[in-house]
């Protein structure tokens, strides 16, 4: 029999507890749990239902994570300055914004979040409204530069970027703002693709916007640098108000219109897009995402009315496992 050390050329690691910071690939023998074990990345890639907004409504607002996400705003039966707060099981009641509308956007987390821009229609259209989330309140703080809803907002509550949009009462702008934690600056990259109903994911420095609408709809995706604007490889279905998460480099696109109503999911691996075969349960447009590939969040939303619905995105995570042997 060949010894594994002729094999690999080095010895399993005998340990009496799991390492605290192992290495993908890494093998060790458990002397404790008496269990051969390995770091292993394991793919899911899944949608699966999570607990219901106490609310159903479209064009909600939403960031931070899977298990500390944030829901806010929107369109029920009325305009909504709701917020709600979920802890990766259920939602509940967090502090209302200081206005009802739909279509703002978010970045930053649940504790430290920011939210910019909103419409009205048709009066007063959309907004330059920015405010700030403590966990707890929101607070108004300075406007945006240009009015703009159902635009991309990312990064950070002290850091971030806002693009794109539509100002309702004249054409889709494709005007790029940076926030600095104080005040928004009109940058001078501006998108390629003019369009608004779209989905932005990343950070103020790296960020990923695609689909949209333009006249008609659009599976362009573009690319910012923290200067300016790249097309890269669009998405493989064409949709507009679609959800997003993830960054520039692993991000997964979900849900929007074709029309139809779509439940198709799409894999960014910094290149181009993946269809994957496992959709959302629910098609619907207008709903909102937060999260990463790994772990994303999609709530609210259109089916034939507004809905509540939840559905959490299990993907690739890298995960201590025990190997069996026979």
């Amino acid at each position: 029999m060949v010894a594994y050390t002729g094999i690999q050329g080095q010895n399993i690691l005998i340990v009496s507890s799991d390492p605290a910071n192992p290495v993908e690939g890494q093998i060790w023998y458990n002397s404790t749990s008496n269990l051969l074990k390995g770091y292993a990345n394991i793919v899911t890639n899944a949608w699966a239902s999570g607990g219901s907004l106490s609310t159903a409504r479209r064009l909600p607002g939403g960031l931070g994570t899977q298990t500390a996400g944030l829901g806010f705003n929107g369109y029920g039966t009325a305009y909504s300055n709701a917020t709600e707060e979920y802890d990766g099981t259920s939602w509940a009641a967090g502090g209302n914004t200081p206005d009802s509308v739909y279509g703002r956007k978010g970045a930053g987390t649940q504790t430290a979040g920011l939210a910019c821009g909103g419409g009205v229609i048709p009066s007063p259209g959309s907004l330059t409204t920015t405010i700030t989330y403590d966990g707890t309140s929101w607070s108004p703080v300075n406007s945006l530069n240009t009015k703009r809803y159902q635009h991309g907002t990312t990064g950070t509550q002290t850091a971030a970027l806002a693009f794109g949009g539509s100002s309702y009462s004249s054409p889709n702008t494709s005007a790029t703002e940076s926030w600095n934690g104080t005040s928004w600056t009109t940058v001078p990259g501006t998108m390629n693709t003019t369009r608004a109903s779209f989905a932005g994911i990343g950070i103020q420095g790296a960020t990923l916007a695609f689909g949209g609408e333009i006249a008609p709809i659009t599976a362009a995706t573009e690319s910012w640098n923290g200067t300016s604007w790249t097309t890269v490889n669009s998405l493989n279905t064409t949709r507009t108000s679609l959800g997003g998460a993830g960054t520039q480099t692993a991000g997964l696109a979900f849900g929007g219109e074709g029309p139809p109503n779509s439940a198709a999911t799409e894999i960014w691996n910094g290149t181009s897009w993946t269809s994957n075969p496992n959709s959302m349960a629910t098609a619907r447009q207008s709903l909102a995402g937060a999260g990463t590939q790994a772990a994303a969040l999609a709530f609210g939303g259109y089916i034939t009315a507004n809905t509540a619905a939840t559905e959490e995105w299990t993907g690739a995570s890298v995960q201590v496992r025990t190997i069996t042997t026979s």
